[in-house]
């Protein structure tokens, strides 16, 4: 996709705090358009089949709906979740330090769909560049005339800010985003009730993604027929895929939804580091199926990736190598989640640190058949034991690469 196709990381975007710059490129536009008929805001991003780009891809349009129908006056919340802290996934700190003005023009545009007078940014502290670009850019939009005219139709002020999250993974969590906002530790809980009906202070609160905030103002201006144009076959939209790993031209990539995992690796990655051949792909980050040199014609969409049981989620593709140890990656990941754990759940504290143990024996040529039996039945017993979806990953991504590599752990390929 040229630079004349991309959408979010065109580089008119990338004005930085600037809000007349932002202007002057046409910023602002799907704001007014939403202001001018609010009533077809949630419909409109149910026509574009906008999915929320933080993981599960969950239609927007349900969330925003969710959130306009609850409560009855009194506050509400918009937050943009920007914690990003999981390994392979840097998309949402390139939005947010080279173009904060949409993703703020977009929750702003949902503020006046659901009635919200608080707008926040829930910004990863570790990202400097970042919090400190947000926090020019609603320096800028405080006291505007787009301010202004919102505030007009929503007949009471908007208190836009920025909140630095707890700078932990587990913060990313929804549930979590609302503890901390509420002054707490990032602690997860179980749903429902979920944020839409009682989040911040206890009021209805939207949580999406920066790319899925970074996507409304032009979905408003444009319309959705548009937006879903942009997509390959059903797939609608574009979408930001982080390339890692074994590949010679790691980055951030802008490509339309439902492009293939061989043209972002082959393609637009530039292939293999000189002398490797393509293993494997952890996608969706390290908590995911792995896909394998057979599903590279995969379309890079969630219900193409979902179709071949791994998932998209925020579009993270970490590349290995043959001659890569599947185990002793993994067993990296693993040991990233039993780090970050928070704690509250002793099935998921243990069992992460019990799972990494295990994978490390395995990895260093000590293990035994009890390794193996024990590192199954973890995998059978923990899922769902937590109150967020950590240790799920964590065995969600151990089990498949048992499955899809079982020589690797010393497996016949029938006890796959």
């Amino acid at each position: 996709m040229n630079a004349a196709n991309t959408l979010l990381m065109h580089p008119s975007r990338s004005v930085g705090a600037d809000l007349q710059a932002w202007i002057q490129a046409g910023g602002g536009e799907g704001l007014l358009a939403a202001l001018a008929d609010t009533g077809r805001i949630i419909d409109t991003l149910r026509d574009a089949n906008l999915a929320g780009m933080g993981g599960a891809g969950f239609p927007s349009w349900r969330k925003w709906e969710a959130a306009a129908a609850a409560g009855n006056g009194g506050d509400k919340y918009i937050v943009c979740n920007g914690n990003e802290d999981e390994p392979g996934t840097f998309k949402d700190r390139y939005l947010l330090s080279h173009t904060p003005h949409q993703v703020i023009e977009g929750m702003l545009v949902a503020a006046a769909a659901v009635g919200a007078n608080h707008v926040v940014l829930y910004i990863n502290p570790h990202q400097t560049e970042s919090v400190a670009a947000v926090a020019a850019a609603i320096k800028e939009w405080q006291g505007s005339g787009l301010m202004g005219r919102l505030e007009a139709f929503l007949g009471k002020p908007v208190h836009l800010k920025l909140v630095e999250t707890s700078g932990r993974y587990i913060g990313g969590e929804e549930t979590a985003v609302v503890s901390w906002l509420d002054g707490g530790f990032p602690f997860p809980r179980r749903k429902p009730p979920y944020p839409a009906e009682s989040g911040v202070n206890g009021r209805p609160t939207l949580i999406n993604n920066t790319e899925t905030f970074a996507n409304v103002p032009h979905i408003l201006r444009n319309g959705a027929e548009w937006y879903r144009s942009l997509g390959i076959g059903e797939a609608s939209g574009t979408k930001l895929y982080s390339l890692s790993g074994d590949v010679l031209n790691p980055g951030l990539y802008e490509l339309p939804m439902g492009t293939t995992l061989h043209e972002l690796v082959f393609i637009h990655g530039g292939g293999m580091l000189e002398g490797r051949a393509f293993k494997a792909v952890f996608t969706g980050g390290p908590s995911n199926t792995l896909l394998t040199a057979a599903d590279l014609d995969v379309p890079l969409d969630f219900a193409s990736v979902r179709a071949r049981l791994s998932s998209l989620g925020t579009g993270a593709m970490i590349v290995i190598s043959e001659g890569t140890s599947v185990v002793r990656k993994v067993a990296e990941y693993v040991e990233f989640f039993a780090t970050n754990s928070c704690g509250q759940c002793p099935p998921c504290k243990g069992g992460t640190f019990q799972i990494a143990r295990l994978l490390n024996r395995i990895d260093s040529g000590v293990s035994t058949e009890d390794d193996l039996r024990a590192l199954q039945s973890l995998c059978r017993l923990l899922p769902g034991s937590g109150r967020c979806a950590l240790i799920d990953g964590a065995v969600t991504v151990t089990q498949s690469s048992m499955r899809t590599f079982p020589q690797e752990y010393g497996l016949a390929a029938e006890t796959q």
